[in-house]
């Protein structure tokens, strides 16, 4: 007699834009390790396929994909503030004081009133990951108050208020791909950039850029974030096991970034790049007018600040 057929393998597809060598990129990638491990000890036929620096297409690509299903799991950062501007409460400047204020910022304020804004959009946010605290690089001057930004063209990730957080400083931002950052250094393009320093290694910026100045403006999450038509069609325990692989690694995530961090300033500094500390109040005085901007045009966004600034104290 013949056996059943086995049930085709399932595979989810699971592409990001994260360069090799990024915490963004080593999150996915012992995500997709263990939740392969654990789909496979449960005799699951679900499995993950990782698809890294942006071989299946751009950050943007990816949410369409995502949408249509050609692409089942993705892992978005600062973009997702153009699915739903509750998002955009991350590119507030020196939000997050620390772990201890990041932990409370997302069971009080993401879950509740962020994450469920992008089920109506077609995706649905399994987990809160990291991409880092951002600093900005370039080749005209240290950076240690806005007025330095003047005139200094300044690539951004395409977000609304990324750009107007960089225009009330007194900069020229300029938004566009990541993926093309590296090329716009080095031909002149743009003078400079903002980013984690897990980025800014991964994508050799210190080869093209001369000033690395510490500012943390802003603290960038990335999520893991599944299309909501594939997700609804995935068994219940897959989906168990899928999210509490994804929310297990965090300490080890976390872990990483912060050692990361260390390691990489020196390596950036031995790879010529000059390093300083940006006058934190000087950059925090100048951040007022965003708050008050996002408490007025985002729905809800007045409670969220209001509740995030509770939460630090």
């Amino acid at each position: 007699a013949f056996a059943a057929p086995h049930a085709l393998a399932k595979e989810l597809i699971f592409a990001i834009g994260a360069a090799q060598g990024s915490l963004q990129y080593k999150t996915a990638e012992k995500f997709a390790n263990n939740a392969n491990a654990a789909l496979k000890s449960a005799g699951s036929d679900y499995s993950i396929s990782l698809f890294g620096d942006g071989q299946l297409g751009k950050d943007k690509e990816l949410m369409q994909k995502l949408k249509l299903g050609t692409v089942h799991l993705s892992q978005p950062s600062s973009i997702m503030a153009k699915v739903t501007p509750q998002f955009a409460l991350f590119d507030m400047p020196f939000l997050v004081k620390d772990r201890a204020h990041l932990a409370k910022i997302e069971s009080e304020v993401f879950w509740p009133s962020i994450a469920p804004t992008a089920d109506k959009k077609g995706y649905k946010v399994l987990s809160m990951w990291e991409n880092g605290f951002r600093h900005i690089t370039n080749n005209v001057k240290p950076i240690n108050t806005p007025a330095d930004l003047k005139g200094i063209k300044l690539r951004t990730p395409n977000s609304t208020w990324r750009v107007s957080m960089f225009r009330n400083w007194g900069g020229n931002p300029t938004p566009m791909s990541f993926s093309e950052v590296f090329v716009a250094l080095q031909t002149g393009v743009i003078d400079g950039q903002e980013n984690p320093l897990t980025n800014i290694y991964a994508a050799k910026f210190n080869e093209v850029q001369k000033y690395l100045s510490l500012t943390n403006h802003v603290y960038s999450p990335s999520y893991l974030v599944a299309g909501k038509r594939t997700w609804d069609k995935i068994p219940a325990d897959v989906q168990t096991i899928i999210k509490d692989s994804a929310n297990a690694i965090k300490p080890w995530m976390y872990e990483l970034s912060d050692s990361q961090e260390q390691e990489l300033l020196g390596k950036l500094k031995e790879g010529g790049m000059q390093v300083n500390k940006a006058s934190y109040q000087d950059f925090v005085d100048a951040s007022k007018p965003i708050y008050e901007q996002f408490a007025k045009k985002v729905d809800g966004g007045k409670d969220m600040l209001d509740k995030v600034l509770s939460l630090s104290n």
